[in-house]
């Protein structure tokens, strides 16, 4: 097998399962970029991210850069670099940057491309009911999510996949996907599919107060909401108690006979409960 000299760019464990499948298909980074390291919860201690983490357990080297800049860009043309593929970096590319590889740089996505551009390809299928999705890898451009698709794979979303299980689906997908298109990458003997900007459409990022639901909206809506923010930021609606409206997080929730059933919720302040114990108490 040829070896190929390329840079991974990625921080969530979206972009570290990616490289536990590209390791065990022989594709090792010879360097690896990530997000710099966070102080996070009440101690305030420093956490790693997890390709971060899979760099230091793999010995390989990883940087950490606050910016992309002209001093981390002179570094990085010094390296001579083939390709490089990102996923999920969470930083944009400078154009320059993009284009000096060799092979250039390519990028997995979690959509059907035009379709769901931008940061939240997973949880807009999901919030808009779809009934498919897929990855898309595609040749970066320095317009967002623009470039030529090299490979696409369809998967069917089922109606009680929350986003943890269709995320999980999806990244199998794209790095399998991935793999087997590189040695072509490599050949340049894909013919690059340009995208049909006439079909585009946006997601934004997702922030904590989407989360909030209106139990008297439809119940199709809300559950869509409920399987797309899974985790995190997870769904929650206000419950006024003695003039108060406390909010109260919901845990656990199905879809039956057309309706949106909450089974278990996490009260403010208190602990996880079953709804109807919940609704007796209130």
């Amino acid at each position: 097998m040829q070896k190929l000299n390329f840079t991974f760019f990625g921080t969530p464990d979206i972009s570290s399962n990616t490289l536990d499948i590209l390791f065990s298909n022989n594709y090792i980074p010879s360097l690896i970029v990530t997000s710099p390291d966070k102080r996070s919860g009440r101690g305030m201690e420093i956490h790693e991210t997890p390709v971060s983490i899979w760099a230091k357990e793999h010995n390989i080297e990883c940087l950490k850069p606050e910016k992309i800049d002209s001093e981390f860009i002179e570094e990085f043309f010094k390296l001579n670099m083939d390709l490089s593929i990102v996923v999920a970096y969470g930083k944009i590319l400078p154009e320059i940057l993009i284009n000096k590889p060799k092979i250039g740089t390519i990028n997995i996505h979690y959509s059907l491309l035009p379709k769901y551009r931008g940061a939240s390809p997973l949880e807009s299928a999901l919030l808009n009911g779809d009934t498919k999705t897929g990855v898309s890898i595609q040749q970066m451009a320095f317009k967002l999510d623009s470039g030529p698709i090299l490979a696409e794979k369809e998967i069917h979303i089922d109606i009680n996949e929350t986003k943890e299980e269709l995320k999980n689906k999806l990244i199998k997908l794209g790095g399998d996907l991935l793999c087997e298109i590189i040695p072509q990458i490599i050949t340049k003997s894909i013919i690059p599919n340009t995208q049909d900007e006439e079909q585009a459409t946006f997601c934004t990022k997702i922030k904590k107060e989407d989360g909030e639901l209106n139990l008297n909206k439809s119940t199709i809506e809300n559950y869509n909401k409920y399987r797309a923010f899974y985790g995190w930021p997870g769904v929650y609606f206000f419950h006024n108690k003695n003039g108060e409206n406390i909010r109260v997080k919901i845990k656990k929730a199905l879809y039956e006979n057309n309706l949106f059933v909450i089974k278990r919720v996490t009260p403010e302040g208190k602990k996880e409960i079953n709804y109807e114990d919940f609704l007796r108490q209130n």
